[in-house]
């Protein structure tokens, strides 16, 4: 039988890298194009305020973290500050979240590789894509890990040399480029479809932070817990600033919001302007480098979500089985089994099944954000009452920012109910949201019918 510990095999650079990885996605080099076509080069201050909240929850996970870094990070913290249901319910949306997240991404990634291999039905590099992943997170901690930390290096790499380029076009120093900021305000205005806009704008962009908190779930795993978690919520204001912020001024700043291509790819556009040979080629590689980076975090986030379910009693303690070399491995299988399935409705049923399972699980993180700014709110004033060594990390304005965090979240989300694109979204959550609960109220009746059919049988 083996040891029901998972292994403390993740190092400071691996904790480091995952934390950055979570901050950029494809929905950066991809996603931003339909921002900046709907805000215009508004979309920075879009940017600024969705990552003003995104930094804020963060900050707020780093201090309940530091204080009980466990397993299952923020489901746990829901559970001590506001009962089982939301430990159940945190617990329960982030897994599912993150294994529907698991079949877009190989559905989005094998696109991308058809590019080169235009014979192979995209179905195949799906699921050659999920095995090879999987076979990753079955081996070792540790080599997700490394994994991970090759992909977020080159997604840095290629962030690092964009702005680097990007500036000197900007400033003037680049081949046949003079310093302009006209793009800024020449089309229109800097926002030409009003500042209402800016405000839609952010709950687009928001979706493109979530994955920031992975390495709360992974400090777990690490030698140095309370440390990789302080490090990395410290580090992740600049990391928002320079990769989002940055990058996106200096698209706004180098094209015209209105330009053909930037609705399509703005970062491809950015480097054709710059004259860089092989341009879409390039920006294939980094997107696909993201892409991978997002389905190798999802199988481990989802399953080490459902091994902390299992130890809490929310999930069969079957998925607690790790294998000798300390990984969940039941736990990652279920998650790749419904990729799997969620991979075939994308070609089987892509306009009903699959869109329903996307639209399901959309809005979901920030139902998991709001409870998140919640259960901060209450544990602050338990751990200042109670333990107060253990804030080793704290939360800036308590209780001010945390009151402000939570009323953006609403705003937000009730803000979903007034785009039409993405009003489904919303309502599909709150129908995944209403299952979760229906399913807690039924695990509860389930443990009471059990324990009185016990009782029953010790008197008798």
């Amino acid at each position: 039988m083996t040891k029901q510990e998972l292994q403390k095999s993740l190092k400071m650079r691996h904790m480091r890298m995952i934390s950055i990885g979570g901050v950029i996605g494809a929905g950066l080099f991809v996603g931003s194009g339909a921002v900046i076509h709907a805000t215009g080069p508004a979309a920075v201050i879009s940017y600024l305020l969705a990552g003003v909240l995104i930094v804020l929850i963060m900050r707020m996970l780093g201090e309940m973290a530091a204080a009980y870094p466990s397993i299952g990070s923020f489901a746990e913290y829901g559970r001590l500050a506001l009962g089982d249901w939301a430990g159940f319910s945190i617990g329960w949306l982030y897994w599912y979240f993150w294994v529907i997240v698991v079949a877009v991404e190989a559905t989005a990634g094998a696109g991308i590789l058809q590019y080169w291999l235009p014979g192979v039905p995209l179905w195949v590099l799906s699921l050659v894509l999920m095995v090879l992943l999987t076979l990753t997170n079955v081996i070792s901690v540790r080599s997700y890990g490394e994994f991970e930390y090759w992909f977020a290096s080159i997604k840095v790499g290629a962030i690092v040399v964009f702005m680097i380029l990007g500036g000197l076009f900007v400033l003037g120093l680049w081949p046949g480029a003079s310093m302009s900021f006209s793009n800024l305000y020449a089309h229109g205005g800097f926002a030409p479809h009003g500042f209402s806009s800016i405000l839609q704008g952010i709950v687009i962009v928001i979706f493109s932070f979530v994955g920031s908190e992975i390495v709360t779930i992974a400090a777990a795993e690490s030698s140095e817990p309370e440390k990789a978690v302080a490090k990395a919520t410290n580090s992740v204001i600049w990391r928002v600033l320079v990769f989002y912020i940055g990058s996106i001024f200096l698209v706004v700043t180098m094209l015209p919001w209105n330009a053909a291509g930037v609705l399509k790819s703005p970062y491809v556009s950015a480097l054709t302007a710059l004259h860089i040979p092989a341009a879409d080629q390039i920006m294939n590689i980094i997107v696909l480098t993201a892409v991978l980076s997002c389905l190798n975090s999802g199988l481990y986030t989802s399953s080490r979500m459902l091994y902390a379910l299992a130890k809490k009693g929310d999930a069969p303690r079957w998925f607690m089985h790790l294998n000798g070399r300390g990984v969940p491995i039941r736990a990652i299988l279920l998650g790749t089994v419904v990729g799997y399935l969620s991979v075939i409705m994308s070609y089987v049923s892509p306009d009903q099944v699959f869109l329903f399972l996307v639209n399901s699980s959309g809005a979901v993180a920030l139902f998991i954000y709001l409870l998140i700014a919640v259960s901060q709110l209450r544990m602050r004033a338990r751990l200042e009452r109670e333990r107060p060594e253990r804030l080793q990390v704290r939360m800036w304005g308590y209780p001010v920012l945390t009151y402000v965090t939570i009323a953006g979240m609403l705003a937000v989300i009730g803000s979903m109910a007034l785009i039409p694109s993405i009003r489904s979204q919303l309502w599909a959550s709150l129908l995944s949201w209403l299952v979760v609960l229906v399913a807690y109220a039924l695990r509860g009746r389930w443990s009471v019918s059990q324990s009185d059919d016990a009782s029953r049988t010790e008197r008798a």
